[in-house]
């Protein structure tokens, strides 16, 4: 037996293989152990989905233990697995999982005998329904547990995955609860004007939160967007306008809204921050502050909410009614929307700054703007040809019915100097003679035109004396004297609104 001595061993390389570089942590990731991950994974009641490769600081796993019937969940499973596959949002597929764990609850207490899809039908689903009416009526829950199953119920027909699913087996449009109509969560000018103030905005002690919240205030992006914007998010137009250009990661799409100077300043001002700090770049505009050596983490939503409550807290920021406010980072979107349509901004034009998918959720906020414009009518003081006060109780037995009658003469029979009072129904004898019109009404904010629709009046009365045209003369010394009337009474009340 030869003993060798111990000691350091130094191997040398073959000169006919060459060396293999250490593989990187991103390469580790990439492995082809990727599909073999899934194979391990799909087999277990509790998916992780860190080993899926899947990230997502909201939700760490999806579980399947709770349904006890071996065949619904194997289809819950794949259905599952194909929404990842698809993209969907892992807490979009999370919250799919509960509908079915629900469901296979409800089948296990009230349908026992329930061996596979075939054993479905409609008497099964509407004592479904019954049983969801006792536990969640009237909230959101119940309309998105019926919402869910019926798509996945959708989803095997489709790709056929058990052809033994009854044709009668699905939910109808009148089996789901009446939604209701949300009030609208923008907040008040009188807590936008704190939060908006210069001296506020300075107390937050990050310049990075700072800049999410100005971001939130002026763009109207949701929090996951905003946490996850790339360095180089900002665009310019041919005329050299800045724009914001991010990722809605809802639709899976990239979308851009306008912006102005400060705020691109702004960004640029923090991308010069994080050069400071990481010299090599960083892919993120707002990167994670510890455990974060190369920037490419973003700093999560949930740290940003503590902060936002954190500064709340330091600006002492209060309603109306003197009580602390509670601000969510959602209510930033609300606010800008709301705005927006108030200032008469065409819902097209707002759909597309929100990056709304469809005009339903626009026009949640142009409910408001019906209410806050009917409001200034009823406030606004309007006066007919004699310049006397035209009156409308807004709360009158029949104020609605004005209001309609007025919101109708707007969007029908516009006029450039004021609205007429006829109703719709009703022709009108008097074309293109509303100022010798007793249905004619108007208000201060078309001063301008009567001013220089008086002006022209004059000139026309001019020309005609020195043509002598009397028929003229007379006719439009009526529509002189109305005008008088009108703009005299106007302007006295604008006057008195000034002075208040």
């Amino acid at each position: 037996m030869v003993h060798r001595p111990r000691g350091p061993t130094v191997s040398t390389p073959s000169p006919l293989v060459p060396e293999k570089p250490l593989a990187t942590a991103s390469e580790r990731r990439r492995t082809p152990r990727q599909t073999s991950r899934w194979d391990a994974e799909y087999g277990k009641d509790v998916w992780r989905l860190r080993e899926l490769g899947i990230k997502d600081r909201r939700l760490a796993r999806i579980t399947f233990e709770d349904i006890g019937q071996s065949w619904l969940k194997a289809l819950a499973k794949r259905w599952a697995r194909w929404r990842l596959a698809t993209g969907l949002g892992v807490v979009s597929v999370s919250t799919g999982t509960r509908a079915i764990t629900h469901f296979g609850q409800f089948l296990a207490d009230a349908a026992p005998s329930a061996q596979g899809l075939a054993d479905l039908d409609r008497e099964v689903l509407e004592r479904y329904l019954a049983h969801l009416h006792t536990r969640f009526s009237g909230t959101v829950t119940h309309r998105m547990l019926i919402g869910q199953l019926n798509l996945f119920f959708t989803t095997i027909r489709q790709h056929g995955w058990d052809d033994s699913l009854p044709s009668a087996v699905m939910f109808y449009s009148e089996d789901f609860p009446k939604e209701t109509i949300r009030q609208p969560r923008a907040l008040s000018e009188t807590v936008m004007a704190q939060l908006e103030n210069p001296d506020n905005l300075a107390k937050w002690n990050n310049p990075s939160y700072k800049l999410i919240t100005q971001i939130l205030m002026g763009c109207g992006l949701r929090i996951t967007d905003t946490v996850r914007l790339p360095t180089d998010c900002i665009a310019y137009d041919g005329e050299g306008a800045p724009y914001l250009r991010y990722l809605n990661h809802k639709m899976k799409r990239e979308a851009l809204v306008p912006i102005d100077a400060d705020l691109a300043q702004a960004i640029t001002e923090q991308r010069r921050r994080l050069q400071e700090r990481w010299p090599a770049g960083t892919p993120v505009l707002f990167p994670r502050v510890s455990h974060n050596d190369d920037g490419r983490e973003s700093v999560g939503d949930g740290v940003y909410r503590k902060a936002l409550h954190r500064w709340l807290k330091r600006c002492a920021v209060r309603d109306e009614h003197g009580q602390p406010v509670r601000v969510v980072p959602h209510s930033f979107r609300h606010t800008l929307g709301t705005r927006l349509i108030n200032r008469d901004v065409p819902q097209e034009v707002v759909r597309r700054i929100l990056d709304h998918d469809s005009h339903v959720m626009t026009a949640h906020y142009a409910r408001l703007s019906d209410t806050t414009i009917r409001r200034h009518w009823e406030a606004a003081r309007k006066v007919n040809i004699k310049g006397e006060t035209v009156s409308l109780d807004p709360d009158g037995p029949l104020a609605e019915a004005a209001w309609a009658k007025q919101r109708v003469g707007r969007a029908t029979q516009a006029l450039p100097n004021g609205f007429c009072g006829l109703p719709v129904q009703q022709s009108c004898p008097h074309a293109n003679a509303c100022l010798s019109c007793p249905m004619f009404i108007t208000t201060s904010e078309f001063l301008p035109e009567h001013r220089q629709h008086r002006q022209q009046v004059v000139q026309i009365i001019t020309a005609a004396e020195a043509r002598g045209q009397q028929r003229l003369i007379e006719m439009n010394q009526q529509v002189l004297g109305n005008l008088d009337q009108i703009i005299t009474t106007l302007e006295d009340d604008q006057d008195g609104e000034a002075a208040t």
